[in-house]
């Protein structure tokens, strides 16, 4: 039978990704998820796998990168300025189409900024953050039963199409507790790999894994590849939550904690007569556009809630097309907007 058990939401992370097969993990640590890499130290050696924390985030991601080019399941994690330090590695990652997971628990900024929550990092996670054209599937839990599931599923999408997966949390996710229900047995996607450098023993050609291609149409045509990959992703992986948006007055967009804010406000909403939608993207890349489809002229607005100065919203702005208003309201700094701040805002921009 499946197994439940109280856990904070950082250490959940390294359990599942534990489960979902990962057995080297290189971080360095910083708040707030150190705990990952904590548990990770604990477990590691138990399960005959490595744990080792590098002497810098730029040693770290590029240790994954040598794990991961040996067909390991690999796992690198850290907050916000520490994957800043990593973004040299993370596009050498995607231009050598090698799979495995970063997890980004993210406080505010800009600079060494708080180790509060925030959602700032959007830009970095979802537009590439590194040099180069290249993408990575950014998953976005609001629950720890979530941070469970999605880091599963981030290992098995690493496999899948050869890149990288990002788990975007954030200080509130990573430090709460709740009860998660584990499952008896994975699903596990396989993978022959093939393509990885774990030498030939004379039985067949040596595979070269590298992201620096001197002639122009060679790396051109590594470009055109990634960019059909990225088009297939979008077809097929997209993750929406949508609620109560038929008829809705306004519809309100947000993702991971924030979005638990929502699910409040919508409740608070109704009993004034209110009637408000939530879209809650699950996956930030790739982006839900089709739910805003859907529904772009259904309300007299949509609004935008952040932890950040506004970035998901432009995501938002481009799905909508001029089909509707778009409003944003966001906290920096740390700051957590209550549930009667995003009310008001609503009736602010609904009695426009």
């Amino acid at each position: 039978m499946a197994e439940k058990l109280l856990m904070k939401g950082n250490e959940v992370i390294a359990e599942a990704a534990l489960r979902a097969g990962c057995r080297h993990y290189f971080g360095y640590p910083i708040t707030p998820q150190t705990e990952i890499a904590h548990y990770m130290a604990k477990v590691m050696p138990k399960v005959n796998g490595t744990f080792l924390q590098a002497e810098s985030e730029v040693a770290a991601i590029n240790m994954v990168y040598g794990a991961a080019a040996a067909g390991a399941r690999v796992m690198t994690s850290s907050s916000s300025p520490g994957v800043s330090l990593k973004q040299e590695g993370i596009s050498y990652i995607a231009g050598a189409e090698l799979p495995a997971v970063l997890v980004n628990i993210v406080r505010c900024g800009p600079g060494l900024g708080g180790i509060q929550a925030a959602q700032c990092d959007y830009f970095q996670a979802c537009k590439g953050g590194g040099h180069g054209d290249y993408k990575n599937i950014v998953l976005a839990p609001s629950s720890v039963q979530e941070l469970y599931e999605l880091t599963v599923e981030a290992f098995n999408l690493a496999d899948k199409y050869r890149m990288l997966v990002i788990i975007l949390g954030d200080g509130m996710l990573g430090q709460m507790m709740e009860a998660v229900e584990f499952k008896d047995k994975e699903e596990i996607y396989q993978d022959d790999k093939k393509w990885a450098c774990t030498g030939t023993k004379m039985q067949r050609e040596s595979n070269d894994i590298t992201s620096i291609y001197i002639q122009p149409e060679v790396l051109e045509g590594l470009n055109n590849k990634l960019q059909a990959k990225y088009r297939q992703i979008e077809q097929n992986e997209v993750l929406v939550e949508t609620y109560n948006c038929e008829d809705a007055d306004i519809i309100v967009t947000a993702y991971g904690t924030v979005a638990r804010i929502i699910k409040n406000v919508i409740k608070m909403a109704d009993k004034e007569g209110i009637k408000v939608g939530l879209i809650r993207p699950i996956t930030l890349y790739p982006f839900p556009t089709a739910a805003f489809e859907k529904y772009a002229e259904t309300p007299k607005a949509f609004l935008s809630v952040e932890l950040s100065a506004g970035q998901m919203v432009e995501d938002v702005r481009l799905a909508i097309n001029g089909k509707c208003p778009v409003h944003f309201y966001g906290r920096t700094g740390g700051v957590i907007p209550s549930q009667l701040e995003v009310l008001n805002e609503i009736k602010k921009i609904l009695n426009k």
